[in-house]
């Protein structure tokens, strides 16, 4: 019983040193940094209360990894007039998103998935009310090009969209 216990922790300590050293190595050979893109979106609501929407935003990107990154992201975006139940008019909303995320690459380095959650400030025709958005997404980015669709709910302003990103960036 003795001797398998000593194996057990022999072997136990072996995996550990290897695992331990195996990370020490990837963290030192990736260059981690950051990247700063600016993009243009427009997009189609899922519901009958806006037409479209079109908007720009700023992404602060730390990359923990090679295949991991945090987001930082801001801009303005509008969502144009469309009709209530009613048939009356709506006007436009314009707000200013504060999103927070992370990216995950999952294949090639290039293709990823993407959560941010955060919130919307209203800020044009009278609104004063800020929500909670959440918004997940896919995308492709290469060195400088960033090409994402994504969901995006805005829980207080009662709508959402499907929108399409379309990015530049470089590395800071």
């Amino acid at each position: 019983m003795k001797k398998l216990q000593m194996l057990c922790l022999a072997a136990f300590t072996f995996l550990f040193a290897n695992t331990t050293f195996a990370q020490e190595t990837e963290a030192t050979n990736y260059d981690q940094g950051f990247r700063l893109g600016f993009g243009l979106n427009g997009g189609l609501p899922t519901d009958n209360d806006y037409d479209w929407s079109l908007g720009g935003d700023v992404r602060l990107q730390y990359d923990l990894s090679k295949k991991t990154s945090l987001t930082l992201t801001t801009g303005f975006t509008n969502l144009f007039m469309g009709k209530d139940d009613l048939g009356n008019d709506i006007k436009d909303l314009g707000f200013i998103p504060a999103k927070a995320g992370f990216k995950a690459f999952v294949l090639k380095d290039q293709f990823y998935v993407l959560g941010e959650l955060g919130a919307g400030f209203a800020v044009t025709n009278g609104y004063d009310k800020t929500t909670f958005l959440w918004a997940p997404g896919i995308g492709y980015a290469n060195k400088y090009i960033d090409l994402s669709v994504r969901y995006e709910d805005y829980h207080d302003f009662r709508t959402n969209q499907v929108a399409l990103r379309v990015a530049y960036g470089f590395k800071l």
